[in-house]
């Protein structure tokens, strides 16, 4: 069965009972999964036209850099974007339940507090919450290696599922849309396009700036021919 769809069993909160008394008495929930299915096998993002993409653009905050080595997800913040529109009405914030504090430095950086998390859903209950909002949408973050380890560790350890979406980073637009300029950081890249972030190091605020980014970039490079995802990886691999 497609992981994704595994995901979807897990999910009863939303969907009644859940998948695991599924039955063929229950045609509405077998319809569901098998659309589901169906969605997955026949999406190639990489070839959608940019105005057409629809994709969920994503932040976390964590406790550090390494979740191998035990640095855990704190919050995770996400806005929907269809080509060039931010869907301000399709958002999702979470904190995560964690019976440790963050380090002083860290709640300092992002405000959150032991006694937030303590109050906070489970991990497994914010992934369920997170991938039932995302559905079969590419991701997209910025610096995405760090979403990417930490929703791969996280899904495992929490659902015991691979983690299966795409992440797109948005330096993969801004490293052809802005070669000759230095931007690397979200705090860099925002203030070339003169891009508020209400608060930083708040996964929901900055996962907006990072859409409003990827919107400029989308932009950005539309004028310069690139039509679709295969467009500019094919324009990547040419500068390895």
């Amino acid at each position: 069965m497609n992981p994704f769809v595994q995901f979807v069993k897990g999910l009863s909160d939303r969907l009644g009972s859940g998948f695991s008394s599924l039955n063929q008495n229950d045609p509405s929930k077998v319809a569901y999964v098998r659309n589901l299915e169906r969605q997955l096998r026949n999406k190639d993002t990489l070839d959608v036209p940019f105005e057409e993409l629809a994709v969920v653009v994503f932040d976390l905050e964590t406790t550090g850099f390494y979740p191998y080595k035990g640095d855990e997800i704190l919050s995770i913040g996400a806005v929907k974007v269809e080509g060039t529109k931010i869907l301000h009405d399709q958002t999702f914030y979470s904190l995560v339940y964690s019976e440790s504090a963050p380090s002083e430095e860290i709640t300092k950086l992002t405000g959150i507090t032991g006694e937030m998390l303590l109050e906070s859903p489970a991990l497994r209950d914010v992934l369920k919450d997170f991938y039932s909002y995302v559905k079969t949408n590419t991701l997209v973050a910025h610096h995405a290696n760090h979403e990417k380890q930490f929703m791969n560790h996280a899904t495992w350890l929490a659902l015991r599922k691979n983690f299966q979406h795409r992440i797109v980073d948005t330096s993969f637009l801004t490293k052809i849309v802005h070669k000759e300029k230095d931007l690397i950081s979200l705090d860099d890249c925002c203030a070339h396009y003169e891009i508020g972030i209400k608060h930083r190091h708040h996964a929901f605020h900055d996962a907006m700036a990072t859409a409003r980014l990827w919107v400029e970039s989308i932009k950005d490079i539309q004028q310069l021919g690139f039509q679709n995802l295969n467009d500019v990886y094919t324009y990547l691999a040419t500068l390895k």
